[in-house]
């Protein structure tokens, strides 16, 4: 079902309204969505997805921040299905309230301006989501999904491998969006894992260990973690202190985490 075009895209909100049947029928298939399964959409717009979702499987919980689109929601999936409307910042929402038995499946296509806290806050509740599949900014995907050594890896790369299975599906150009933005999209989806493929004994030096490495990018761990360790105690780990943080595998920043741990 169309819908209705009165909604202007409002820059403050980061709206960018995806139109392109094809994309729209390819996201679809990739979340595979199936009855009984409690999927939330985040920031569902004009109901691009939502429509679908809801046909798909009858029930859908969405967050929407801007009252004036929820009227507009209710007006294209009516007759779809059960459309729960949460009219909330997804920044500020307490996700867990709506699982129930089932664990969530989280969809949206996320403004630009919020895609990585928000990202960081939903791992906060990670225990109750299955998995969440996102249109983000492409340049933003691939600092998610990239390996070390490349030059796209960074702190958001290993804090997000850390606790989430990462997958870059697709991309998705600019036309297929009202307005278009000035830059490509992509499709990624997470799945947070029951148990991290990593060992970290203290979540709090892990993510100081990550933030610090990463503080100047051309300088060494040796320059990053000074106060933290010395070059000596990473030497003894088998790190070479003169590396960069972007070559360092998610093991070898665990393995300096669990040795500050054990100096404190």
């Amino acid at each position: 079902m169309n819908m209705p075009d009165q909604h202007i895209a409002r820059k403050r909100f980061g709206q960018n309204f995806l139109h392109d049947a094809g994309v729209i029928q390819h996201i679809i298939d990739v979340i595979h969505p199936q009855p009984g399964q409690r999927l939330v959409e985040i920031g569902p717009g004009r109901g691009a997805l939502t429509c679908p979702l809801l046909q798909k499987i009858g029930v859908l919980d969405v967050v929407e921040l801007d009252r004036d689109l929820i009227p507009l929601l209710h007006q294209a999936c009516a007759g779809l299905g059960e459309l729960r409307i949460h009219s909330a910042d997804a920044l500020k929402f307490d996700f867990a309230s709506l699982a129930g038995n089932e664990r969530l499946r989280i969809v949206g296509n996320l403004p630009y301006n919020i895609s990585t806290p928000l990202l960081f806050h939903l791992l906060d509740q990670a225990s109750v989501i299955q998995d969440m599949h996102f249109m983000l900014q492409k340049e933003v995907v691939d600092r998610m999904a990239a390996a070390p050594g490349d030059p796209a890896y960074g702190r958001l790369s290993v804090m997000l491998q850390y606790r989430c299975k990462i997958a870059k599906l697709f991309t998705v150009g600019s036309g297929a969006f009202t307005p278009a933005p000035k830059v490509e999209s992509a499709i990624v989806r997470l799945v947070p894992y029951d148990k991290p493929p990593i060992k970290v004994t203290n979540d709090g030096n892990f993510a100081r260990v990550v933030r610090q490495a990463f503080s100047q990018r051309r300088k060494t761990l040796r320059n990053n973690l000074k106060g933290l360790m010395t070059s000596e105690q990473l030497s003894t780990l088998g790190i070479d202190a003169g590396l960069r943080a972007e070559v360092l595998s998610l093991e070898q920043f665990a393995r300096i985490s669990n040795a500050l741990g054990e100096l404190d």
